[in-house]
């Protein structure tokens, strides 16, 4: 018996294809079941049009069995198997793929699925084992063979005996090193892991003796081996909806992703078409405990033909999105030989846009239909969608604006921006909102009262990215997003316009000397157009909001700390304080210097600052008291 090479270009592609095309070494298994898969499909299709081979569908199985003394994991099929041309074909040739020449050769069309397509998978058996031996016998021949191989060195074909049709391969393990132990894949438990994760959909069973330990009534273990069934062979995805409940979907959520609390809400869609697949989509009902952390990894599971490709599939899913949970299965997806990584192809980028559009059309009804339960969502993910309009520079907006929710002066609860614009005042055109660490501190600055006087809602936006966000969008509906904070909110009459202006002009010279009392603390004082009772308040000018300038400064290791908003002091005319300060401009210019820092802290204070100077206000409040 003569030891053949490799038809191959050299030993070196099959050295690169054992040890660098596959990622995770766990693969071979589900390269193998495909494989067996493969077989079954090709003698099963072929007894469509022959009837006379009696093929009963029933009695087509794919069989694991373990030896752990011999060191050995065998996998067999009862499927078309292979002659010795093929064998020389199929497994000396790497890359020659027997699946795609049967589809070729039968012109079977695109409709019938045989998952093999690259003629590789079979050589990924390497990586975990040392001896390779396969022994098969082609239906309507009465002759087997066994190919047998330790890797590079090359393989031999001799004929064998075999009983039935198909195929048995029997890989011999590598011994355990310090790395990788290689024992593992002998266990019951981490083989029926392993086809749970990669192949619980491949259509025909897969079977191996599972040993189950019981006790008796006395409390005595006892062990009981059973031929069980590993994979579930139906994907509920590829069910119709009308055959499933909404326990169906939970419990299949609850299982396949490790998730106690049920699911607020499944999508399970089916498309054909420019882009055809099944996808089943979860919103979690509760977030995952790194979800707002660099550690979180967003992606779907991608199945091919009922095989799991990918685990987490980032690219089907945008970041506003990063909270779904599901899966897709296409059968027309662009693969790589290994089929472990997916080709950045149209066909992707077209499914990942319809299961945006998916996600966003039910999140939207459930928002009308079901208010509760999507404040419920929105309490724990609502949070993302400012995110991702922030982090997209506005390219998310479309998607996201119509299901963005803040606290409103009008309501006290969360309201939506269509809601909002839908009551506005009749010659309102901007709409108002107001940041603060929480809606009880909102409702105390002094800048809201009046707002809220002359009738006009608020939204209150709590969360640091909040306004973030609002920047970006700048509009809603063409109405512009203002905070009540600006320097001039033009709501006042033109009668107190004129007056306000009458009495800037009056104590221009007051400010002036406020101004250069707070040495560049501000930018102005001015009088307020906003205040009722308060007498003080800030505004900012500029893009950089007091609200941002709070969130840049309280953010760890940050490279912007010398970002400031550029704050203007304003006053109100109508308090007693001012009538104050304009005295003492006139009689003790110290005095008002005191009082304008004064003023000052109390501002920062209201606004959630830090007084800049805590020892000169303790000393400025004291000279205040004597």
């Amino acid at each position: 018996m003569q030891t053949k090479e490799f038809k191959a270009e050299s030993k070196r592609l099959l050295d690169m294809m054992i040890n660098s095309i596959y990622t995770h070494k766990e693969i071979f298994l589900r390269e193998l079941i495909s494989n067996a898969s493969d077989a079954i499909d090709k003698l099963y299709f072929k007894s469509l049009t022959d009837t006379s081979m009696g093929i009963n569908k029933d009695e087509l199985a794919i069989e694991l069995a373990v030896d752990k003394e011999a060191r050995t994991l065998t996998v067999s099929d009862n499927g078309i198997g292979m002659t010795e041309q093929e064998l020389e074909d199929n497994l000396g040739t790497i890359a020659n793929s027997g699946s795609f020449k049967f589809k070729n050769d039968n012109q079977l069309g695109d409709d019938v699925d045989i998952i093999g397509q690259f003629g590789v998978g079979f050589y990924s058996t390497f990586m975990v084992a040392s001896e390779v031996t396969v022994i098969t016998k082609a239906y309507g021949s009465d002759k087997a063979y066994k190919w047998h191989s330790n890797g590079v060195d090359g393989y031999t074909v001799e004929e064998t005996e075999k009983d039935s049709v198909g195929t048995t391969i029997i890989l011999k393990l590598k011994e355990n090193t310090e790395d990788e132990k290689y024992d593992k894949y002998l266990e019951q438990y981490q083989l029926q892991s392993l086809v749970k994760k990669y192949s619980d959909y491949i259509r025909f069973p897969i079977r191996m003796d599972v040993e189950h330990t019981n006790y008796d009534d006395e409390g005595k273990e006892q062990k009981e081996t059973t031929h069980d069934t590993l994979n579930s062979m139906t994907p509920i995805w590829k069910k119709s909806k009308t055959e499933l409940t909404d326990d169906d979907y939970n419990s299949f959520y609850t299982d396949k992703f490790m998730d106690y609390t049920p699911p607020i809400l499944h999508i399970h869609s089916k498309n054909e078409g420019t882009a055809t697949y099944d996808a089943l989509l979860y919103i979690p009902g509760r977030a995952p405990f790194d979800y707002y952390s660099k550690d979180y990894e967003k992606g779907l599971q991608l199945y091919s033909s009922g095989v799991m490709i990918m685990e987490k599939c980032a690219d089907l899913l945008p970041d506003w999105f990063s909270f779904v949970k599901g899966l897709v299965d296409s059968e027309d997806l662009s693969l790589n030989i290994s089929r472990e990584l997916l080709q950045h192809d149209r066909q992707l980028k077209i499914i990942a846009k319809n299961l945006e559009r998916s996600i966003k059309n039910e999140l939207t009804k459930l928002l009308k239909n079901d208010r509760d339960k999507y404040l419920k969502f929105y309490e724990i993910f609502g949070l993302q969608f400012k995110f991702g309009i922030y982090q997209s520079y506005g390219a998310a907006k479309d998607t996201l604006e119509d299901l963005l929710m803040f606290n409103s002066s009008f309501e006290g609860k969360p309201v939506t921006l269509a809601e909002y614009v839908s009551r506005m005042k009749e010659d309102q055109k901007e709409i108002y909102y107001v940041c603060g660490e929480s809606v009880a501190r909102i409702e105390q600055l002094p800048q809201l009262e009046l707002v809220k006087d002359k009738g006009y809602e608020v939204l209150y936006l709590t969360q640091d990215v909040d306004e973030f966000a609002v920047k970006v969008m700048l509009n809603y509906k063409d109405h512009p997003f203002k905070s009540i904070s600006d320097g001039d909110l033009d709501l006042e009459s033109d009668e107190e316009k004129e007056q306000t202006k009458k009495t800037s002009e009056e104590n221009k010279d007051m400010f002036k000397f406020m101004t250069e009392a707070l040495a560049g603390k501000v930018k102005d004082v001015r009088l307020s157009s906003k205040l009722k009772t308060h007498p003080v308040c800030l505004s900012a000018e500029g893009s950089i909001t007091i609200e941002m300038e709070k969130v840049l400064s309280a953010m760890p290791q940050n490279e912007n700390q010398d970002v400031k908003a550029q704050k203007v002091l304003e006053l109100n005319a109508s308090h007693p304080i001012f009538e104050k300060l304009r005295g003492l401009y006139d009689t003790d210019k110290d005095k008002l210097t005191e009082y304008t820092k004064l003023l000052y802290s109390q501002a920062l204070l209201i606004e959630g600052l830090a007084v800049e100077d805590p020892v000169e206000f303790a000393n400025l409040i004291c000279n205040l008291m004597v």
